[in-house]
Formats: structure tokens, C-alpha cells, sequence
């Protein structure tokens, strides 16, 4: 059986990779990720959004209709209303999310930026996140966007990831590598 993942990973590729082209041909490249971004929060907001664009359910036209009216609504136009509606009319709306990681990837790339996910146990404070985007500018050597999430599970500590790298500084992770010694000891 194929890996879903990476074949969601291509089409996103792609698909971003072209609405990217489109974007720096019309000098757009930062309206078209506001438009994205205001897209992906409506996503994280409704429920019904998010099964629209994640269910095998609707048809494509179903589909169009349905996302031209959301892009409508949400003052959505141009570049990524069109790119909304071919996504939709090929009937590749359930990698919609992952398209909007690889663009925001790849307008990084084209600036010079690096992203970081960071996941933190509480929410950052601005000062916390200026000290961590400079360190991390530190180890990559390129300006540092943080994309960052909270994961009380964590219990503290950070979990950040850059490119393939991983630095898990979390004290979930810490009280786990405990509980494995002790259990070897005893």
C-alpha cells in the first residue's frame, strides 16, 4: 500500500509550488499569504470548513461552490480564490492544508527564512520568542520564523524542529527517559 503522506506531501509540493510562481510573476508573494493565512484560520476556526476540505464526501462541484462562496465571504480574491477553485475542482481539497505549509515553506525559502515549529508547554512570552528566534539564527545562520504551538502534555520544556533536525528539551520527554533507566536498573 502507497504512503499517503507522501503522496499528500507531492501534491502539496506542486500545488504550492505553482500558486508560488503566479504570486512572484504578479509581485504577490506576501498578499497571497495573507489570504492563505486568513483561509487556514477560518479552517482552525469551523468545523464545517474543515470536513468540507477533509471529506471525500462532496463533489468537486459541490466542492467549487462551496469554497468560492467561503473565499467570497472572507473578501478572498485573485491569485488564491483561483487557486482555491482549481484545488477544489480537482478534487484536491484534502491536501489544502499541507499546500498552505509547503507556500509558506517556500515564500521562507525565497526571503532567506528558515521556519521553526515550536511546541511549548505554555505560551511564549515576546521576549521568549525574540531569545529563541536569536539563538536558533545562531545554529542555522539564516533569520528564523517560529511557528509556535501549545502542548500542555509537555509539562515544560521545548520541543523544536528546523528542517529535518529535532531538539526535544521537554520534561515529558525527560521524565519518560527516567522511567525507561529506572525500569532497566531495577
Amino acid at each position: 500500500m502507497a504512503d499517503t503522506s507522501q503522496m499528500i506531501s507531492g501534491v502539496a509540493e506542486r500545488y504550492a509550488s505553482s500558486l508560488f510562481e503566479v504570486a512572484l510573476e504578479a509581485g504577490s508573494v506576501d498578499a497571497v499569504n495573507a489570504d492563505l493565512d486568513r483561509f487556514q484560520a477560518m479552517m482552525d476556526e469551523s468545523s464545517d470548513l474543515r470536513r468540507l476540505v477533509l471529506s471525500p464526501v462532496f463533489s468537486a462541484d459541490e466542492q467549487v461552490r462551496a469554497i468560492s462562496a467561503v473565499a467570497d465571504k472572507a473578501g478572498i480574491r485573485g491569485a488564491v480564490a483561483n487557486f482555491l477553485k482549481v484545488v477544489a475542482g480537482n478534487r484536491r481539497l484534502f491536501a489544502l492544508p499541507g499546500m498552505i505549509r509547503a507556500f509558506r515553506q517556500i515564500a521562507a525559502a525565497h526571503r532567506g527564512e528558515v521556519t521553526a515549529d515550536v511546541t511549548s508547554a505554555h505560551a511564549l512570552t515576546p521576549d521568549q520568542e525574540q531569545e529563541l528566534k536569536s539563538a536558533l539564527k545562531g545554529v542555522t545562520g539564516k533569520d528564523v520564523v517560529v511557528a509556535v504551538t501549545v502542548d500542555p502534555t509537555l509539562l515544560g520544556g521545548l520541543i523544536v524542529k528546523v528542517g529535518s533536525r529535532q531538539i526535544d528539551t521537554s520534561l515529558r520527554t525527560k521524565l519518560s527517559t527516567l522511567k525507561l533507566a529506572l525500569k532497566e536498573v531495577g
